[in-house]
């Protein structure tokens, strides 16, 4: 089973525990909220399945559950959209694991065995009594306010695309030809942002344009399945970048650095939130502008009416295709957002992330914020799936909404 163990527990937490013998949680220790995140990411996945965009919606109700419960037993950093704080001495693990317990059980049910075993691993490593018993309470209550403050939140509703195929205008890609499903997370309300258009940015280059023709070369040239000029490091960062495991990433961060329970539950929460906003930012752009995809542009592109691009109508894109438009890329835009974000909650531009992904089954080590960008924002391209532009106005996007999203929320107090 993935997700928290009593074992895992008792080799991640220090101290003595009063009836058992057993290791017991430092209550600033970041262990708690590092294996809760990593379950929540293994649970999420399992249960819902969901699109990556959906994937970072959901953590970020997760992550804002036991970040509020965090602070208001520990102080120091302002609770997100709430005033709730422990009026008696509650343990801050204690709470952290119940927020996240609760908000998981509530949306995913049937994973309740499972969630249920986790919560009784963490809270057997918690001395007994009353500390226990109110964090455990005041994590629900934290749980709570989060499931009530995102219902309705027009997660999963039905929306549709209108624009009619023309040339420049987005439809169903090869090979699938499958619909603008997740058209929703452009609508949904943000957690963080005012509205999903309060960073919308201006439109991409005109398809009769200088800039567009040079963007449709790079990708015949460096983003093709074959024939590609790609070196076999391009193809490698284009596969790496499919599926990072940033939750991982982010808990090891946190640990190797001695971050302490607040300190790790601020981070996740701010690192969750804005990506899930730098997600609902970039779909609003593709539901504004509505770009059609390089597969699609290069195989027409006799229809642009820019004499600079020529029509290749076999032309295939290295990784398939996902089913939205071009204009903004969603990894790049919450790239810019995460790096932007931690830079800001850290000081500092050295991030120091060692991420795993899934495709390649590799880790990677990025030491400062702008490796990671300039990385995956290349990535998009040389793997035929995005425009320069729409990788690079993608991550000005994030990090500008990222920015802003510092100076409103998780800030510290004294």
């Amino acid at each position: 089973m993935t997700g928290l163990t009593l074992g895992m527990l008792a080799l991640a937490l220090p101290g003595a525990h009063a009836s058992t013998g057993q290791a017991a949680p430092d209550e600033r220790s970041a262990s708690v909220v590092v294996e809760w995140m990593r379950t929540a990411d293994a649970v999420i996945k399992t249960e819902a399945r969901p699109s990556p965009p959906e994937l970072f919606i959901l953590e970020s109700y997760v992550s804002t559950a036991v970040y509020n419960a965090v602070v208001g037993v520990e102080g120091r950093f302002a609770p997100y959209k709430w005033d709730g704080r422990a009026s008696r001495p509650a343990s801050s693990a204690a709470a952290a694991a119940s927020a996240a317990h609760t908000v998981l059980r509530n949306h995913f049910p049937a994973a309740a065995p499972r969630l249920d075993t986790a919560l009784s691993g963490t809270l057997a490593l918690i001395p007994d009594g009353e500390a226990e018993n109110e964090g455990v309470a005041f994590g629900k209550l934290a749980a709570d306010h989060i499931i009530d403050l995102r219902r309705g939140d027009g997660r999963g509703a039905s929306v549709s695309f209108p624009a009619r195929p023309r040339p420049g205008v987005w439809r169903p890609t090869p090979p699938g030809h499958e619909p603008f499903t997740t058209a929703w997370v452009g609508r949904v309300r943000p957690l963080l942002l005012d509205s999903p258009h309060q960073f919308r940015p201006g439109p991409p280059p005109a398809l009769t344009s200088a800039r567009y023709a040079k963007d449709l070369d790079e990708l015949a040239r460096y983003g093709g399945r074959t024939g590609s000029r790609r070196t076999p490091a391009q193809t490698d960062t284009a596969l790496y970048f499919v599926a990072p495991n940033l939750q991982e990433a982010l808990g090891d961060r946190a640990t190797r650095h001695g971050l302490d329970i607040a300190e790790t539950a601020r981070l996740f929460a701010a690192a969750n939130t804005s990506q899930a906003d730098a997600v609902i930012a970039a779909w609003d752009a593709k539901l504004h502008y509505g770009t059609w995809r390089p597969v699609t542009a290069i195989r027409e592109a006799d229809t642009d009416g820019n004499p600079a691009t020529r029509a290749d109508r076999d032309w295939e894109p290295l990784l398939a295709t996902p089913a939205h438009p071009d204009y903004l890329s969603g990894h790049t835009t919450m790239g810019g957002a995460l790096m932007r974000t931690l830079t800001g909650i850290l000081g500092t531009p050295e991030v120091d992330l060692r991420i795993h992904s899934a495709t390649t089954g590799t880790t990677r080590h990025y030491r400062f914020a702008h490796e990671y960008e300039r990385d995956v924002i290349d990535a998009r391209v040389w793997g035929g799936i995005h425009t320069r532009t729409a990788d690079e106005v993608g991550n000005a996007t994030g990090r500008d909404l990222a920015s802003w999203a510092l100076r409103t929320y998780f800030r510290p107090v004294r």
